[in-house]
């Protein structure tokens, strides 16, 4: 049983969606069809994928259900975080009664049993802009509090729940990058660190400035990890 995570799937095949993600570069050239082959070569049934956020382009869960029930029909157990462009997403319990193979995370976490004997528990939330972003406003204060609160609400559902496991690790996600600038700390980062989470992986960065200057590496006693489909070049990356 193996662990791999990707993020921003961006697909768009609802029929009235155009979203052609290849004017952003070579990378995204025939993404779905590259993630399909990518994914299908390396996860089997009895693994879990991770997608943090940006899932589909629909705007409502009609439109996004097209690629949803493209992505229920790949290997494997997803598990999935929600995104700054995932409009779709509202009401988590109704979510998580469409599919058998996909769990959409919120204010709680997953556990995967490794055949080792100790659990993993995937811990995340959305995430948002943080105070050290040149573009944060006086707007973004609720959300960036309120996703904390999310996160925070996923590492302790995961720490109650690990209290019967004989071994437990917590690995967390987020959409959006803990933090806008390396040598900053934020809320996410906080939160990680008074929850010993040593791993973390993110999405939201696209492009070569961006991956340039994505926080990667160590901070705080947590390792960092971009994980943006284009980054990947259309792969994904196995952590476990």
């Amino acid at each position: 049983m193996s662990i791999f995570a990707i993020a921003d799937l961006h697909l768009s095949f609802a029929p009235d969606s155009d979203k052609p993600m290849d004017i952003f570069g070579a990378r995204w050239h025939d993404h779905p069809s590259r993630i399909r082959e990518n994914w299908c070569s390396n996860v089997s049934e009895e693994d879990t994928v991770v997608v943090a956020g940006d899932i589909s382009w629909g705007m409502k869960l009609d439109d996004a259900r097209y690629d949803l029930d493209w992505v229920a029909a790949l290997p494997g157990q997803k598990v999935m975080l929600k995104g700054n462009h995932d409009l779709w997403w509202s009401g988590i319990h109704r979510l998580n009664g469409m599919y058998d193979s996909i769990t959409f995370l919120q204010n709680d976490a997953f556990r995967v049993p490794m055949e080792d004997g100790h659990d993993v528990w995937i811990c995340g939330s959305r995430g948002w802009i943080t105070p050290d972003d040149d573009d944060y406003t006086a707007d973004d204060e609720k959300i960036y509090k309120r996703e904390i609160l999310r996160l925070r609400a996923s590492l302790e559902y995961a720490e109650d729940a690990a209290k019967t496991s004989e071994s437990a690790e917590f690995i967390g996600f987020l959409h959006y990058p803990p933090v806008a600038k390396p040598g900053k700390i934020s809320g996410f980062m906080q939160a990680f660190e008074d929850y010993g989470v040593k791993e973390v992986y993110y999405g939201h960065i696209h492009g070569e400035e961006g991956f340039r200057t994505a926080v990667q590496g160590e901070y705080y006693g947590t390792r960092y990890q971009l994980i943006s489909a284009d980054y990947l070049n259309c792969g994904l990356l196995k952590i476990r």
